[in-house]
C-alpha cells in the first residue's frame, strides 16, 4: 500500500485546499507553509500550505452558495452521503492509521483499533440517527420544526484528527448544513485524506470544504465572519475563548468541546485488582491527550499504599516506544511544545513535594530521540496543587487521597473544569448517586462500553454544547414554531 504521505505527495493535495468540489491552491498572501514533524523522529516529514482570509471567503461562499439546495434535500439523500463516506473510511482505514501515526505519533495498534474506528462510529451514528429524526413535531396545533442552521466553521485539535472531524462534520452534514473545516496544522494529513474522502463520496460541490490554516488567522476569520452561522471548536480553553470572543460580534451560534481535568472516585468498596488497572489505562489512554482522560485518581486515605501497588504495576506494563512497532502500547507525544509542557509540569509535581510513583523527567531510558514521555504517577497529592488542578495534557495522574466520599466529591468538582468523570464501585445505588452529585457533561460508571450516542460536552469552563448522538446533530439545528399550523379553519 502506498504510504499517505505519498499518496497526498504524488496528488498535489499538501499544496492545496478542498474548495467547491475541487482542490485549489491557495488565493491568499501567506506564503509561509505548515512543517509537519514526525513525533517518532522529530524530523519534518511535509509542507502543508496555510491559508488567510481571502481562502476562507472563497470556500465560505462556496458554501453559503450550497446550503440553499443542501438544506432543502430529503434525509434519505444525506443518509446515502453518509453510508458512502462510513464505507470509504473503513475501507481506507488502514491508510488514515498510518497518517495519524506519522502526524502525531498514534501507536499504530491503537490508531488501527480506536482512532479510526471510533471515527467511522461518528458517521454511522449520524445516518442511523438521521434516518429517524422527527424534523417537525407537533404540539397542540403548533408545529416544532427543526431546520439547518447554515453554514457552519469547523475547527478540530491535533489529538484526535480524524475522530473530531468525523465528529463534526456528520453531524453538521446531516442536519443539512454545510461546512468550512479548519483541521489543527500541527496534524493535517488525516484531514487533506478526508477530504479527498469526501470528494469520493460524491459530496456536492461547496457543502464540505477544507481550509488549512492557524487558529489566529483562519480560525479567527471563521469565528468572526458574518456568513458563517455556526462555529464548532474542540481545543483548549484559551482558545474556545478566543474564538467566542471573535464570533460574538455576529451573534452566532459557538459550540465549544474544551479542556478537562477529570477525576476518577474509587469509592470504598471498590474491588482495587480493577478499579485501579482501568484508571491508569483510561488516564494514559491517548498518551493521556484527550480532554476528558481521568487524570485525577480520587482514592481512600486507608488503601493508598494498595493503589499505588496496583496503579504502579499497571503503568509499568505499558510499552512506550515506535509507534508503528506492533508491540508498541503507547507512541510519542504529538508534538514539541505539548512533549515539553508535560515536561514542565513533571517538574513542578516534583517540586511540589509530592510522592513519585512511577516515572519522572525526560524519555524512557532506552530511547534518544523522539517526543517520548515516561508514565508518571503521582500520590499524596493535595487538591490545590497544580498538578492536581491544571491540564497536563499528557501521561501524568496525580493521586489524591480522602476521607469521606462527601470529601471525594467535593474535591471531584473542586476544578474550573466539567468535561468527564468516572466513578468506581460494587454497590450501584451508591455509585449512582454519587455521579449525580458530580459537575461534569458526563459521568462513567466502573469502565463502561464507550457509547457514540452518548452526548458529550462540558460544564463549567469545559464548554457549552454537545456532541455525539442526537443531541450532537441537533447543535447543527435551529427551531421554528408554527402557531396554528394544525388548526382545521383556514
Amino acid at each position: 500500500m502506498t504510504s499517505p504521505l505519498r499518496h497526498l505527495t504524488e496528488a498535489g493535495f499538501l499544496g492545496k485546499f478542498y474548495i467547491d468540489g475541487d482542490w485549489r491552491k491557495p488565493i491568499g498572501s501567506v506564503t509561509a507553509a505548515a512543517i509537519v514533524v514526525n513525533p517518532a523522529t522529530e524530523q519534518p516529514i511535509a509542507d502543508v500550505a496555510l491559508g488567510d482570509d481571502d481562502d476562507v471567503d472563497c470556500a465560505i461562499a462556496a458554501a453559503r452558495g450550497a446550503f440553499a439546495a443542501w438544506s432543502m434535500t430529503p434525509p434519505a439523500q444525506r443518509a446515502a452521503l453518509l453510508d458512502r463516506m462510513h464505507a470509504l473510511l473503513l475501507e481506507r482505514l488502514e491508510l488514515f492509521a498510518q497518517a495519524l501515526t506519522c502526524e502525531m505519533g498514534a501507536a499504530i495498534t491503537y490508531a488501527r483499533r480506536a482512532q479510526v474506528p471510533l471515527a467511522a462510529e461518528h458517521i454511522r451514528v449520524a445516518r442511523d440517527n438521521l434516518a429517524n429524526y422527527p424534523f417537525i413535531a407537533v404540539r397542540g396545533s403548533t408545529a416544532i420544526m427543526r431546520e439547518p442552521i447554515g453554514v457552519c466553521g469547523l475547527i478540530t485539535p491535533w489529538n484526535w484528527p480524524l475522530y473530531q472531524i468525523t465528529a463534526k462534520v456528520a453531524p453538521a452534514i446531516a442536519a443539512g448544513c454545510t461546512v468550512v473545516l479548519k483541521p489543527s496544522e500541527l496534524s493535517p494529513l488525516s484531514a487533506l485524506l478526508f477530504a479527498e474522502l469526501m470528494d469520493d463520496a460524491g459530496c456536492p460541490p461547496g457543502v464540505f470544504n477544507l481550509v488549512n490554516g492557524t487558529g489566529p488567522i483562519v480560525g479567527a476569520a471563521l469565528a468572526s465572519h458574518p456568513l458563517v452561522d455556526m462555529i464548532s471548536i474542540t481545543g483548549s480553553t484559551r482558545a474556545g475563548v478566543l474564538v467566542a470572543q471573535a464570533a460574538a460580534p455576529t451573534v452566532k451560534r459557538v459550540a465549544q468541546e474544551l479542556g478537562g481535568k477529570s477525576p476518577n472516585i474509587i469509592l470504598p468498596d471498590a474491588d482495587l485488582s480493577r478499579a485501579v488497572p482501568l484508571g491508569v489505562a483510561a488516564a494514559f489512554r491517548n498518551l493521556g491527550q484527550s480532554c476528558s482522560a481521568p487524570t485525577r485518581m480520587l482514592v481512600p486515605r486507608s488503601r493508598i499504599e494498595e493503589v499505588e501497588t496496583w496503579a504502579a504495576a499497571a503503568a509499568s506494563e505499558l510499552v512506550v516506544g515506535d509507534p508503528l512497532a506492533e508491540s508498541t502500547t503507547h507512541g510519542p507525544i504529538a508534538n514539541r511544545p505539548q512533549f515539553e509542557r508535560i515536561q514542565t509540569m513533571i517538574g513542578v509535581g516534583l517540586e511540589e513535594g509530592v510522592k513519585l510513583v512511577i516515572g519522572g523527567r525526560g524519555r524512557p531510558d532506552d530511547l534518544r530521540t523522539g517526543f517520548y514521555a515516561r508514565p508518571t504517577i503521582f500520590s499524596n497529592v493535595r487538591p490545590d496543587m497544580r498538578i492536581a488542578q491544571e491540564e497536563i495534557f499528557g501521561p501524568v495522574l496525580s493521586i489524591i487521597p480522602y476521607d469521606t466520599v462527601d470529601e471525594a466529591i467535593a474535591i471531584a468538582n473542586d476544578t474550573v473544569y466539567g468535561l468527564g468523570a468516572h466513578v468506581q464501585g460494587t454497590d450501584m445505588e451508591t455509585a449512582r448517586t454519587v455521579a449525580g452529585q458530580i459537575q461534569s457533561g458526563q459521568v462513567h460508571l466502573n469502565y463502561p462500553d464507550w457509547d457514540p450516542n452518548a452526548p458529550f460536552g462540558g460544564y463549567k469552563r469545559s464548554g457549552n454544547g454537545r456532541e455525539y448522538g442526537i443531541e450532537g446533530m441537533e447543535e447543527y439545528l435551529e427551531t421554528k414554531a408554527v402557531l396554528g399550523f394544525y388548526h382545521s379553519r383556514a
